[in-house]
């Protein structure tokens, strides 16, 4: 069923919002999928914050025109979902992890910072920890020279035969 004019002008509009909102967009094509294999991706996209859409290519065009997500036009060839996510990895992520249990899922690029990105680009992006596993592994990184020095003065401590300055203080007379 096609959309008129004014439906057609919403879609644009709604997909021109959430590019602007989103640092990445993923490609592919999914031709010979059932609706069940459809729903499933579109629920693991909802869960991860990932807006998945089945679009026209002309009104895709028309609706990253002028963002960062032009570069990508090219590849905007064939029955596409389009894939935007306001998380650097998210979209590519679920697009490529998705393809991997079904072959009927085909990456076909994407776009990032301006950039466009082809089919090893996306599966690139998708490697990269998300978000939290990154703050985690910084976190994990600080702490690390704190916990070897804590170590170090413990043992020299116990070397020297003397107790660990938390013992010491616990063992202080009263005032």
């Amino acid at each position: 069923m096609s959309l008129n004019k004014s439906e057609k002008a919403a879609v644009v509009t709604d997909v021109s919002a959430q590019a602007a909102r989103s640092q990445t967009l993923a490609l592919a094509e999914y031709r010979g999928l059932t609706v069940e294999n459809l729903n499933k991706l579109r629920v693991d996209a909802r869960s991860k914050g990932v807006y998945l859409h089945v679009l026209k290519n002309t009104l895709a065009r028309r609706a990253v025109a002028g963002t960062p997500f032009e570069v990508a036009q090219g590849a905007m060839v064939g029955p596409l979902i389009y894939g935007f996510s306001e998380d650097a990895v998210a979209a590519a992520k679920v697009i490529t992890d998705f393809a991997k249990t079904n072959d009927k899922l085909v990456i076909k690029g994407g776009a990032y910072a301006g950039k466009a990105l082809t089919v090893d680009g996306v599966k690139a992006l998708a490697a990269i920890p998300s978000r939290e596993v990154l703050i985690a592994q910084v976190a994990g990184l600080l702490k690390s020279p704190i916990q070897r020095m804590a170590g170090v003065l413990a043992a020299v401590v116990e070397k020297r035969g003397g107790t660990a300055p938390a013992e010491a203080v616990a063992e202080a007379p009263a005032a």
